[in-house]
């Protein structure tokens, strides 16, 4: 697996050592050297390794990485630039249209966000192509979970977006009375008319992090493609 090396490293070493992680590193070890695994094993912690822990400002959790050829690349709901936006992703950009009047782009690669504090966390960081849940259950949810306490132990203004029922789930966990914690049905073509639509996180997060003197994160995506 690829190493982590920046401010995540200290906090989540403890994990390395526990069984949970040991069977983990062996199961997806075994499926990038016998199978297709997504995303690519030197985009996996792209996440941890575009948003140190110092620098984390808003945390989006996604589920597992999208299971098509070349889509995922480390990032919830992103894609490499080349790559068709997806369903749920149009939704995104849809909502900050109507939320922040942000421009529909032409492509869906979302670095720009991780690099501004951005935490764009898959709660399953492996999955193989095309079984979409198929890495769930063996220790990723653990290590995530490492990822999320860390985030909520920080003094400091964080929010969190918790888009549908798994995403939800993590709520629990988030404890911390200085961080703002904002939920919606996901975005998906099946859920987003439900409440996703409307709901207006991404003007809600950047007026949080204006109030707590805070930059707030300019959520518009260029256009890249000619």
């Amino acid at each position: 697996m690829a190493a982590i090396s920046n401010d995540w490293l200290p906090v989540l070493s403890p994990e390395f050592s526990k069984p949970y992680y040991k069977d983990l590193f062996r199961f997806v070890q075994t499926e990038y050297q016998t199978r297709q695994i997504f995303p690519p094993a030197q985009d996996l912690f792209n996440a941890l390794h575009l948003t140190p822990l110092s620098k984390v400002k808003v945390v989006i959790l996604g589920q597992d990485p999208y299971h098509g050829d070349g889509q995922a690349h480390g990032l919830c709901f992103s894609v490499r630039p080349e790559v068709d936006i997806p369903p749920s992703l149009v939704n995104i950009y849809r909502e900050l249209h109507d939320d922040l009047g942000c421009r529909m782009p032409d492509n869906g690669c979302l670095t720009k966000w991780a690099d501004q504090g951005v935490l764009l966390l898959n709660t399953v960081l492996t999955v193989r192509a095309h079984q979409a849940g198929s890495h769930r259950g063996h220790g990723w949810e653990q290590f995530t979970d490492a990822i999320i306490r860390a985030v909520n132990s920080q003094n400091r203004p964080v929010v969190y977006m918790l888009w549908g029922a798994p995403a939800q789930a993590k709520r629990q966990m988030l404890d911390n009375p200085r961080h703002l914690v904002l939920t919606a049905p996901h975005p998906s073509p099946l859920s987003a008319y439900r409440g996703f639509f409307g709901c207006r996180h991404f003007s809600q997060c950047n007026a949080f992090l204006e109030a707590h003197g805070e930059k707030p994160i300019d959520w518009q995506i260029e256009n890249v493609r000619g």
